[in-house]
């Protein structure tokens, strides 16, 4: 058994034929920009790629296969060159039991079982080729037809953000949709300790991906994970709760990071002060404002403190490189000279490995970063949260 690290949910701008298809993610995101990104810079070994249903990256993908740049693992998934294991997903935006809607992640065993689910959602989906679209299906048919006709695995995604999530906008139990999820994606601004507030989700497994909509941004929250071997089977495994596969640990923002923490007032431009949950701004008195996930499951928690399930890994604050003050682009370039990638940096670097390359004071920022230690201004309305000197 091996120690992986996993974001499983990072998004494609352009297709090399240069069709859109995340259109608010950046054009560097190509399926190669992606692997090489992930197995020279960032040190992911597993990247879950989630808008493989688009045929143009279908297309992109059967060529890498066939120009034997990816190659089928026997268990599920694609090797890439021997470095990173590409798992195959899709984001698919659903309609809510009683109104709303949110994402939904798909991922599927094969390219095979990926044309298929394109194919199925081809007659429900206006333009198949563009990320996120909403489909014209019920949940728990689109869940029957990928784990029991595909073999494949579907969750929530970034199940608390205020904006396209399970809880943010459809339900406030996750029961009301009537299927027993593996496991969920907790999303920006969440936490383990803010999720198991909430009992029902006691069995579930957690993930912390980052939706990456740019090639720095991959890795800003993501898995640690013991397997057997580093492909879809395994994973599936670790969500079921294998002994052999194990997910170790989820890496992220402290939630007061996030774009979404706190209620944000649409009128004063700023977050909201005060005890959640907040459902109108103290100062001006409008409702007009976007809900915080703080606030939301301050709203909804069947408990003040969380109740964490035997199962459950710890949930690691950290901070990304790039946010760490004193970390620019220069001093990122050599430190990954030096030090080879960004998870080598995080996890496999001293305090005074770290000085010798570049100096006390930053070297001191990175450990606090790594250990959760960094002071921070809470974030909201879609403006990430500020970090402070330690």
């Amino acid at each position: 058994m091996l120690i992986f690290f996993a974001d499983l949910h990072i998004h494609i701008g352009r297709a090399r034929c240069g069709a859109p298809v995340k259109i608010t993610a950046s054009q560097a995101l190509t399926v190669e920009g992606i692997l090489k990104e992930c197995s020279e810079r960032k040190g992911i070994h597993i990247a879950g790629i989630v808008d493989c249903a688009s045929p143009p990256v279908l297309e992109d993908l059967r060529a890498l296969v066939d120009g034997g740049e990816l190659t089928a693992l026997p268990g599920g998934g694609l090797d890439y060159r021997g470095k990173a294991t590409l798992l195959l997903g899709a984001e698919i935006e659903l309609s809510g039991p009683a109104g709303g809607s949110a994402h939904f992640l798909a991922f599927t065993p094969s390219l095979e079982t990926m044309e298929e689910l394109s194919q199925f959602l081809s007659h429900a989906i206006t333009n198949i080729s563009l990320s996120s679209q909403r489909a014209s299906l019920e949940i728990r048919e689109l869940n029957e037809f990928v784990v029991s006709e595909l073999g494949g695995i579907f969750l929530p995604a970034h199940a608390f953000t205020p904006f396209k999530s399970v809880y943010g906008n459809c339900v406030k139990r996750l029961a009301e949709i009537g299927i027993d999820f593996a496991a969920l994606e907790l999303g920006l601004s969440a936490d383990t300790d803010l999720a198991d507030r909430l009992h029902e989700l006691s069995h579930l497994r957690f993930l912390s991906n980052s939706d990456a909509h740019s090639l720095p941004k991959i890795a800003r929250e993501y898995n640690k994970l013991q397997l057997v071997r580093p492909d879809f089977a395994h994973f599936a495994k670790a969500l079921a709760g294998d002994p052999d596969n194990l997910i170790l640990a989820n890496y992220g923002l402290d939630p007061r990071l996030g774009k979404y923490h706190r209620t944000y007032c649409l009128r004063c431009d700023t977050v909201v002060a005060g005890a959640p949950p907040i459902y109108q701004c103290s100062k001006c008195g409008s409702d007009k404002i976007v809900v915080g996930v703080l606030d939301r499951i301050a709203a909804i928690a069947d408990e003040e403190e969380p109740i964490h399930p035997p199962h459950r890994p710890p949930y690691i604050h950290q901070v990304p490189l790039e946010f760490i003050p004193g970390v620019g682009k220069k001093t990122l370039k050599k430190l990954l000279e030096v030090f080879g990638t960004e998870m080598e940096i995080l996890h496999g670097t001293s305090l005074e490995e770290l000085e010798d390359v570049v100096g006390t004071k930053v070297a001191e920022n990175i450990v606090a970063a790594r250990e959760g230690h960094l002071a921070v201004a809470e974030g909201g309305g879609g403006r990430y949260g500020r970090v402070k000197e330690y």
